[in-house]
């Protein structure tokens, strides 16, 4: 084997999952066509439960602000020098409704990290090459083979094709998946054209900005930036990450595209449409950055079916496309990535059977599911039309419900719906919360002892018997003794390496068959 795992696709899924790859000591090779990361503009952040997982990993403040090189972001890594942790936002948009978060106080669950995309696949490979991944850029995938033994991979490098041969591939290779095509997998969805959707970095006049970023129209209403707005003509949101530029998107329904060029002009006339009064738009300066001007026309929602063919997989958007608002696309792929590495490189260790890799695609396709499902509700709520708008109106009065605006929260979030890991106490199959400790006479929190993405037995009992029922998986748990500083925390919890609670009790009668359904059977004396 040339490796334990090949990925193909160097975007944020595929290098966040070669870094976990590699945190569970399994060798991994990343195959990514594009020779440098790619300059044009397209994500700008992470909304959602994989901000805290990214915080548990220690890359919260790298993606925040700027790390220098892979050994200094190992060093700063493994010390926990990062500062703060990430807090809730007290706002955020949905549907186009502007969502009064502070309410919730302390159950707030959302989360937002404002970063670039090239940004964050920068941190992202500087993490996987510290931990000691293979990124081989300019080598594009071109076609698999797969016995039972392992997969051999077709390889187009700079210096002509070659094969791979590793124990898994996973294409994270965008909705246009190469790798998904060639394993035979479906991707079954739908495709509306009702839309036109238009992206594109402009120049609002000032004259037409409040001091506080709004914009105001003509007939004097303040538009919020961040947010999606709905009009009677159609759908807009406007935000700046570069100053003096925002990234204008407008979307409108039926009307006809263009078949020119898209150019700032046409971005100007359809948010003058939207908005009903003509607004000035200008060019960004030509100051060679590549700058977005995009004209969409297809949205696409589909899922892979199956997400597992063989030793193949698929994650990310080869896995998954949504044609919808709230930024949970990246939420979604990137938490695919956390849950498929630590499953990977135990099988590929021999620590744990095959069978252990049927859980990606049991726990992510109910997931990508729900998403798609939000999707289409918030779709049809910034639909054009009286029916819609009335709709919208009882939308509005049931947010001011505590109960329905933490319902919603939590599916922004995608914590919506736990893991299908059976019945018992009500964290089995969630995210274990970011518990208050006190841990060899320190006071800390859970996060810090996540960094290493080693599976936790929280022991919080003193009671010896937890670490003898453990014993025989202590080459792939760590057993960790505190005490809760948290009212309400369970005696007990085991702590899967993404973050999942996978057992939670304190009778240690349970504990063998948890462990070895996660973590494989347990260590011959």
């Amino acid at each position: 084997m040339d490796a334990d795992v090949v990925i193909s696709g160097g975007g944020p899924t595929g290098l966040l999952l070669a870094a976990e790859v590699r945190l569970g000591g399994a060798r991994v090779v990343v195959l990514e066509r594009r020779t440098e990361p790619d300059p044009v503009p397209r994500a700008n952040g992470l909304v959602g439960q994989v901000v805290t997982v990214l915080y548990r990993r220690g890359l919260y403040r790298t993606l925040a602000r700027h790390g220098r090189g892979p050994k200094a972001l190992l060093q700063r890594w493994f010390t926990g020098a990062y500062g703060t942790r990430p807090r809730p936002v007290r706002g955020f948009s949905h549907a186009g409704f502007r969502l009064d978060l502070r309410r919730l106080r302390d159950a707030n669950p959302v989360h937002v990290l404002a970063v670039p995309q090239r940004r964050m696949e920068e941190v992202f490979e500087q993490h996987a090459l510290a931990l000691g991944a293979e990124i081989r850029r300019g080598h594009t995938f071109t076609g698999l083979t797969q016995d039972g033994d392992g997969v051999t991979v077709e390889v187009d490098g700079p210096d002509g094709g070659y094969r791979l041969r590793a124990a898994y591939l996973v294409g994270c290779d965008g909705s246009h998946s190469a790798v998904r095509k060639a394993a035979g997998i479906g991707f079954p969805g739908d495709t509306s054209r009702e839309a036109v959707i238009r992206m594109a970095h402009v120049v609002l006049p000032r004259a037409a900005l409040t001091s506080s970023g709004a914009l105001r129209a003509a007939d004097g209403t303040s538009y919020r930036p961040y947010q999606l707005h709905r009009t009677a003509h159609g759908a807009f949101s406007f935000a700046s990450f570069i100053p003096g530029v925002h990234v204008l998107s407008t979307h409108e329904w039926d009307a006809p595209a263009e078949q020119a060029p898209m150019t700032v002009g046409e971005a100007r006339a359809s948010l003058s449409r939207v908005v009903g009064a003509d607004v000035p738009v200008e060019p960004p300066p030509a100051d060679g950055r590549p700058w977005i001007l995009r004209r969409l026309t297809d949205r696409n929602n589909r899922l892979a079916d199956p997400y597992r063919m063989g030793r193949v997989f698929v994650a990310g958007d080869a896995a998954h496309v949504l044609a919808g608002f709230g930024g949970s696309h990246l939420n979604l792929g990137l938490q695919d990535a956390v849950n498929l590495a630590w499953k990977l490189s135990l099988v590929a260790r021999e620590a744990a059977p095959d069978t252990l890799l049927d859980t990606y695609a049991a726990e992510r396709v109910p997931q990508a599911r729900r998403a798609l499902d939000r999707t289409a509700e918030q779709a049809e709520l910034m639909a054009p039309g009286g029916e819609v708008t009335a709709r919208r109106e009882r939308y509005a009065q049931r947010l001011r419900e505590p109960g329905f605006l933490r319902e919603v929260a939590e599916a922004v979030a995608g914590l919506d719906l736990p893991y299908p890991t059976g019945a018992g106490h009500p964290m089995l199959g969630r995210m274990v919360p970011d518990l208050r400790l006190t841990h060899d006479s320190r006071r800390i929190r859970l996060a810090a002892l996540q960094r290493t993405a080693r599976p936790l037995l929280l022991d919080l009992t003193g009671d010896p018997a937890l670490a003898e029922a453990a014993a025989p998986w202590r080459d792939r748990v760590d057993v960790i003794r505190a005490t809760p500083r948290d009212p309400g925390t369970p005696p007990a919890l085991l702590i899967r390496p993404d973050g999942y609670v996978a057992w939670a009790t304190p009778d240690p009668a349970g504990l063998p068959a948890a462990l070895t359904t996660w973590f494989g059977p347990p260590r011959t004396p």
